[in-house]
């Protein structure tokens, strides 16, 4: 009797195993629809491989991180990504790197999420708020709580995959800093360009509601252009 049990344990536990296995990776890309066509073009969750032939060391390289990043944008930062579309190696490497360049006295890394990646930030030079947000929980003693603080250099701080996260130079100097995320494309979703600037645009009465705004003033934030730091 004991061993019957002993041999249905093993092969229950094989089963869990085997399905553990069998699960779909982490998507590398916003979605990929089904083709049932044998003729369609060929695409896949990632990037197709380079034949090892061909590959030369400088798949594996990026210049430029030393370069500070032009911050005349609208929220007064600048973003350089060496992400697998700039260094061709990191596919399927599962990381990426970032430098973030921020002007005096407000320069921001709006509030933003990354789909696919945990991030790790390391501040270079300036004083940064920084901090991201809790999802809506069922516990309210951490339903949408702010975690955040003020980073000095040599600071690090680290955004959770998937949650609403910001960095703001409350210095009166210039501040750098690296992030490093733990995918070759993370995805950046920037919530007020992915809300008001979507195209076509959201249904004003929609973000209204949502937001509890007036027509009018979604209708406003609709109308202005939503650029990328």
């Amino acid at each position: 009797m004991l061993a019957t049990r002993f041999t249905s344990l093993i092969a229950i536990m094989v089963m869990i195993s085997s399905l553990a296995y069998a699960s779909d990776p982490d998507p590398l890309q916003d979605f990929c629809v089904g083709v049932n066509d044998s003729k369609a073009s060929v695409f896949v969750n990632g990037m197709i491989c380079k034949d090892p032939k061909t590959v030369t060391g400088d798949d594996f390289f990026f210049s430029g991180l030393n370069r500070p990043g032009n911050i005349t944008s609208p929220v007064g930062s600048k973003l350089t990504q060496v992400f697998v579309d700039k260094m061709p190696g990191l596919n399927t490497l599962g990381i990426s790197l970032v430098r973030i360049d921020y002007e005096p006295n407000g320069g921001l890394n709006p509030p933003h999420v990354h789909p696919r990646a945990s991030e790790i930030i390391v501040v270079m030079e300036g004083t940064l708020y920084a901090g991201f947000v809790t999802t809506n929980s069922k516990d309210p003693n951490i339903r949408n709580k702010l975690f955040a603080r003020i980073l000095y250099p040599g600071d690090v701080y680290v955004f959770p995959r998937g949650l609403i996260h910001f960095q703001m130079n409350v210095g009166e100097t210039k501040a750098v800093a690296f992030a490093s995320l733990n995918s070759q494309y993370p995805g950046v979703i920037t919530l007020a360009n992915s809300l008001f600037g979507s195209g076509p645009p959201i249904d004003p009465r929609v973000l209204a509601r949502g937001f509890q705004f007036d027509n009018t003033v979604v209708r406003d934030l609709q109308s202005r252009l939503w650029m990328q730091n």
